[in-house]
């Protein structure tokens, strides 16, 4: 097997056919962080973008991109903004990770959220999770049905809940497909409040992100598209989502509401209108992402699917030297997650901070 490195910007017409065939050839890769579209807007807000292209003899076999991290360090294309990670490849590919390593210059390849049917990771992966799903299968109303057979009352609550704000607030309206820029400002308002609220890095921080998420809001192909969505009580927002779609699947990545209004759950409110839309559009699945910490993901949920994340090796010196940087602090990570107890007192505990730091307040010592 011959492996090339290029930038995705580099990839030409053939390149480009190519990989999007592989996606319709094998469905689960149609997540749209795993689209070249999406490495070529990473690529065109950083430096570090790379995809590796991979040929049989002649033939175009699979396409890797990743995101370096250091001379010989990388991670999924986006890092940990993305939700789909892996290799875009030809049905029954045989291929070994480290070698594949190796022929890009990398000595470790950390992942995330890497999706299923990528059997040459499975040695690497150090956890799993569930990725929370609203299969569309049966469209809107096969949806709400089958949360109802598992004894859901979400639906039922959650439209009680928007009638009650229609009254309180004005007329709601849902709107699936926002293009004015001032709406994706108002959501990364939101979310970077949310954020903070939460104790947690707010990732509009960085500009490069901003960057991105404005050139994908400006992104619009049958195959691959940023999306806003917005809900409305009377002429006020009151919840917004920003995420990715292809053609069969969307996959939610900003979602959030105005807390003003939590009470109404406008963030549920948002999600029912969102499959709605989306199954009426064609739409087969709402990828939530991993559920663990979210409930809303597991009230929505209908169908799941395993990630998986873990860090690929090579046998050399510099990934001895990854290894001994990276491993106790993953350890450290992985104990406060599988452990609910030690969960939720880190999660109060960054909460607090939060709060404070959100008032100006230093927390006390």
């Amino acid at each position: 097997m011959r492996v090339s490195v290029v930038r995705p910007r580099d990839l030409g017409e053939t390149e480009l056919t190519a990989w999007r065939k592989m996606q319709d050839d094998l469905p689960r890769l149609a997540n749209p962080f795993m689209s070249a579209g999406y490495a070529r807007a990473v690529d065109e807000v950083i430096d570090g973008a790379r995809v590796a292209v991979l040929h049989d003899g002649p033939d175009l076999v699979g396409f890797f991109p990743y995101e370096l991290h250091g001379r010989r360090t990388a991670a999924a294309v986006g890092g940990w903004l993305s939700l789909g990670q892996g290799l875009v490849h030809v049905p029954g590919l045989e291929l070994d990770a480290r070698a594949l390593l190796r022929a890009c210059g990398l000595a470790a390849w950390e992942f995330g959220t890497v999706l299923p049917g990528q059997p040459w990771f499975e040695p690497y992966v150090t956890k799993r999770l569930d990725s929370a799903v609203i299969s569309l299968e049966g469209g809107f109303d096969g949806y709400c049905g089958s949360l109802k057979e598992k004894g859901s009352k979400v639906v039922k609550q959650t439209r009680y809940k928007e009638r009650k704000l229609g009254r309180d607030a004005g007329e709601v309206r849902f709107a699936f497909d926002v293009r004015d820029e001032e709406s994706l400002a108002l959501v990364r308002r939101w979310k970077s409040g949310q954020y903070r609220a939460m104790g947690r890095a707010d990732r509009f921080a960085r500009p490069w992100v901003v960057e991105l998420v404005d050139r994908l809001h400006r992104t619009h192909t049958d195959r691959f598209a940023g999306t806003l969505s917005m809900l409305y009580a009377g002429d006020r927002p009151v919840a917004g989502h920003f995420g990715l779609r292809s053609d069969h699947t969307l996959v939610t990545w900003f979602p959030v509401y105005d807390p003003e209004f939590s009470k109404y759950s406008p963030g549920l409110i948002l999600h029912l209108h969102m499959a709605e839309q989306a199954a009426a559009i064609g739409v087969r699945e709402i990828d939530m992402g991993p559920s663990v910490g979210w409930r809303y993901k597991q009230e929505l949920r209908n169908h799941a699917f395993p990630v998986a994340e873990g860090v690929v090796r090579t046998r050399s010196a510099a990934g001895a030297a990854h290894w001994a940087r990276h491993e106790p602090v993953a350890r450290a990570r992985d104990a406060i997650l599988n452990n609910p107890t030690l969960y939720g007192m880190a999660d109060r505990a960054m909460r607090r901070y939060g709060r404070w730091r959100s008032r100006g307040v230093p927390p006390r010592s």
